[in-house]
């Protein structure tokens, strides 16, 4: 069988019946890896049991939920904690947990055993974090438990990660174990970066990828070149221009913002920060680049209408008033400039039927913590003079505020902690529950999703990458569209099985769903395929990245049809269309 092309997406997720051992010498980043096969898993709706060696249950769950990790359903994630009993340390009782110890491991294979019972399916996960405690307790022994408890139990339609240091014992015993395994994938640290060297896969050809230890501000756009300047064209010059031909360039607002709240369920106090400062550096970015690729004509143009600096009212009017003509036609928000209110350095824009938080009036908290990364981001690439400018919600219909407003400063802003940390938990579930209930009043009584006044239901779709493209830079952003659009789908797909409707149709009510707010093209036969996706549309970054829509498709197969979902082709791998298998 010919193997895949190598992606992390691929190698953090286990195959069927698979052992892939996991190697590299202490602090390479295996257990942070492990930690990100974990959460693909429950995302997938796999049970995970977690045999831990080296710390307790309490603080894995905690790293966990740093990376994303929100409510577990109960029997989704058990533990074997193999720690505790071993350096003599008591940790908690948890109902998840079997204890065993890492000299007996007997003790260890009976405890997993018993976590399997429990689940009562297959297709489980075993994450053992790791080998090398077992191994320097019992040399001799830990070879034969691979091949007796660790194959045993893939070939009963499971699967396993081992993590094992390397340096730690003798080279011949960790080339022993390599020899049980499935797979191997080996670690090591660089300067900067970590370094994935994948010697051998069940279903990935071998390579190595390099990833940045953290995710960098400095950002470098991935857009396919053509569709770089037909987006410049198009944004600044209009005249009928479009970038998707079969859909046209606008999909519905309810769509970005079921992405970017469901996203927010998972991390409701860091998300805000991260969408904010990347947004605006990727704003920065793309703005320097679009203005770049401008024919001549309209590079003078600008050059002659816009002041050296923003600093004046007068001068940052000019500034707002040519973004606001493209913001009204992309759909995002009416603008108007506050002369009366703005002062040198301190400039204030009111926003009606903003994409934000349209829909969304007296939720209790500011939302537009996004719009306000790609001000920062807009006005600090038009401006000659090389300045840092952020911008802070002042009001918001979020707030039950008639319009939202925007104060835009270069510099620091007081009060910005405030505005992007506002967003508590309570105020995100109160969201998330509002948009529920709209999208299953959509798909059961076929009420609309909702229309402004003014702009209506539709903008301009380069815009939802701005929510997604973070994802491609911070393991956690990616996470949390995961787990958001898994939890997403399968409320929807609950929702629709308590109203009585039969596997097969409430299927087709979401892809109608789907097509109806033009995120794609969608199609569904023995795959589901989509043409012009808006998560991805214009991505260039070589590897599967429909993050959030593969999430939703899961969550909602796997709660109507118990079926899982698992995409094969990605508009931004190059491939010319996105496409998922059924298994």
């Amino acid at each position: 069988m010919e193997k895949r092309a190598l992606s992390l997406a691929d190698i953090q997720e286990v195959p069927k019946e698979s052992l892939v051992l996991l190697a590299g010498p202490p602090g390479a980043g295996k257990t942070t890896f492990c930690y990100q096969v974990v959460l693909n898993g429950l995302a997938m709706d796999r049970p995970v049991i977690f045999v831990t060696t080296e710390q307790g249950p309490g603080e894995i769950i905690g790293f966990l939920r740093e990376g994303g990790l929100g409510e577990v359903p109960p029997g989704a994630l058990s533990f074997v904690d193999a720690f505790g009993e071993t350096v003599g340390v008591t940790t908690p009782e948890r109902p998840d947990t079997t204890c065993a110890n890492c000299e007996d491991l007997n003790s260890i294979s009976i405890a997993i055993a018993r976590q399997q019972g429990k689940i009562g399916r297959k297709d489980i996960l075993v994450a053992f974090d790791s080998l090398t405690s077992p191994y320097l307790f019992n040399r001799e022994e830990v070879f034969r438990f691979m091949r007796l408890c660790l194959l045993k139990f893939t070939a009963q339609g499971n699967s396993v990660l081992a993590l094992m240091d390397e340096g730690c014992g003798k080279e011949e015993d960790l080339v022993a174990m390599m020899t049980v395994a499935d797979g191997i994938i080996r670690t090591e640290l660089r300067e900067d970066s970590r370094v994935i060297n994948v010697v051998k896969h069940p279903i990935v050809a071998p390579g190595k990828i390099e990833t940045p230890l953290t995710w960098s501000k400095t950002i470098t756009v991935k857009f396919d070149p053509r569709f770089r300047r037909r987006l410049a064209e198009t944004a600044f010059l209009g005249g009928g221009r479009t970038l998707r031909p079969e859909l046209g360039d606008f999909v519905n607002i309810f769509w970005r913002n079921l992405i970017s709240w469901s996203g927010m369920l998972w991390d409701p106090k860091r998300f805000p920060t991260m969408a904010y400062e990347l947004a605006k550096e990727l704003e920065f970015a793309s703005a320097t680049e679009t203005l770049a690729v401008l024919p001549w004509r309209m590079k003078l143009l600008f050059k002659l209408l816009l002041p050296k600096n923003f600093s004046e009212p007068k001068n940052a009017k000019k500034c707002f008033q040519a973004m606001k003509k493209s913001t009204e036609n992309q759909g995002m928000q009416i603008g108007e400039y506050v002369e009366d209110a703005s002062k040198k350095d301190e400039h204030y824009i009111k926003a009606y039927e903003s994409y934000n938080c349209w829909g969304l009036d007296s939720v209790g908290a500011r939302l537009a913590f996004q719009d306000c990364g790609l001000i920062a981001g807009s006005v600090k690439a038009m401006e000659k003079e090389e300045r840092d400018w952020n911008a802070v919600e002042t009001k918001c219909i979020g707030l039950g505020d008639p319009y939202c407003e925007y104060k835009v400063m270069p510099g620091e802003i007081d009060g910005m902690k405030g505005f992007l940390e506002g967003t508590d938990s309570s105020i995100v579930e109160k969201i998330h529950d509002r948009m529920m209930d709209q999208l299953v009043a959509f798909l059961i009584h076929n009420r609309p999703l909702g229309d402004r006044p003014t702009l209506g239901s539709g903008f301009f779709f380069p815009f939802i990458l701005f929510v997604t493209y973070p994802s491609l830079l911070s393991e956690r952003y990616r996470m949390a569209l995961r787990m958001g659009g898994a939890k997403v789908g399968k409320e929807v797909g609950e929702h629709l099985m308590d109203a009585g409707l039969g596997e097969d149709e409430a299927i087709d009510r979401v892809v109608d769903l789907m097509n109806y707010c033009k995120v794609g093209r969608v199609t569904l036969g023995e795959t589901i395929r989509m043409t012009e996706n808006c998560e991805t549309f214009g991505l260039d970054t070589g590897q599967l990245s429909c993050f959030f829509t593969t999430g939703f498709l899961n969550g909602l197969f796997s709660t109507v049809k118990s079926q899982h979902v698992r995409e094969m082709k990605c508009i931004a791998a190059g491939d010319p269309f996105c496409e998922w298998e059924i298994i």
